[in-house]
């Protein structure tokens, strides 16, 4: 008999190639047609429904934990005997519920609407928590999943400190022996030596850039890069379409949000969450697959 949490590490975090990473990437590609298809089918269900369901969470949530009675549901959610009673008898009327040795336990039906109740909160939550990079990304990026970032640290550029995102980069590619990414523009200001030594010569690094990206490299560094590539230091790729900005560092992933008129870094997300570290590697990869390796800056000219 197979493992009930199968697929998931300690933390119940899905492990890459999971069946539960396969169906979340499955979902986001369909999400767009979810509402055809439902309308195809005539089953949509009531908004009131919809909105009673929601309202229901806790109670929810609590019993998706354990079976529990009436007592200790109006202590789990510190609610009146009057309010548990009109919990249970809904849950009960939906079909959610069914009353065992005094408990009420969900019904298989009641187990995947509480877990997908779950997954509506936590994604709104996440979207909420994301919307300084949901603002600034390609607007018509399609492979974009919010649900491996609900723990997901957000760096955002403020009045008084507009460099808080690409210092959060730089101290993560500080700690890192190898480094991969793409990006829109240049993975910090140019200007900064001290971080383009620190990919150069310190870091195994592989970067895809823009066509005229990697020439201003090229133009600024000189060198450098050129040292850099020979000695086996940077990979450096082009490719001329890019979404935004990812980094994969040894433990953990970002995603970069960039202002379109000055090339600032806006906003910096980062998680070492298993199941982005895999949506990241698969976009990477993607990504990389369809860009040219650069052996030297004349290659720009070929």
């Amino acid at each position: 008999m197979p493992d009930e949490h199968e697929g998931c590490d300690d933390d119940r975090h899905p492990q890459p190639g999971s069946p539960i990473f396969e169906a979340i990437l499955e979902n986001e590609r369909n999400r767009r047609h979810l509402g055809q298809r439902l309308n195809t089918a005539g089953n949509r269900v009531n908004t009131d429904l919809l909105g009673d369901i929601v309202r229901h969470g806790p109670v929810l949530e609590a019993l998706l934990e354990e079976p529990l009675d009436r007592r200790e549901i109006e202590d789990r959610l510190d609610v009146s005997r009057a309010t548990s009673h009109r919990f249970t008898q809904w849950l009960d009327e939906q079909g959610f519920t069914e009353k065992v040795d005094g408990r009420f336990q969900l019904t298989g039906r009641g187990e995947v609407v509480a877990e997908e109740v779950l997954r509506f909160e936590a994604n709104v939550h996440t979207a909420q928590k994301l919307t300084p990079l949901l603002d600034v990304i390609c607007e018509d990026h399609r492979e974009f999943v919010v649900e491996p970032f609900v723990d997901a640290t957000v760096t955002v550029a403020e009045p008084d400190d507009p460099y808080r995102p690409v210092e959060r980069f730089i101290s993560l590619v500080q700690e890192t022996e190898t480094f991969r990414g793409f990006n829109t523009t240049h993975m910090a200001p140019l200007a900064l030596g001290g971080f383009h030594e620190q990919l150069f010569d310190a870091t195994d690094t592989e970067i895809v850039y823009l066509p005229h990206i990697a020439e201003k490299l090229f133009d600024t560094y000189p060198e450098r890069a050129q040292k850099a590539i020979e000695n086996g230091y940077l990979a450096l790729r082009t490719r001329n379409h890019l979404p935004y900005g990812l980094a994969l560092f040894d433990e953990c992933v970002g995603i970069g949000g960039y202002d379109e008129t000055t090339g600032h870094m806006q906003v910096f997300v980062e998680t070492d969450a298993p199941i982005a570290m895999e949506w990241a590697e698969r976009v990477y990869n993607s990504v990389r697959a369809d860009s040219e390796l650069l052996d030297s800056r004349n290659d720009q000219t070929d």
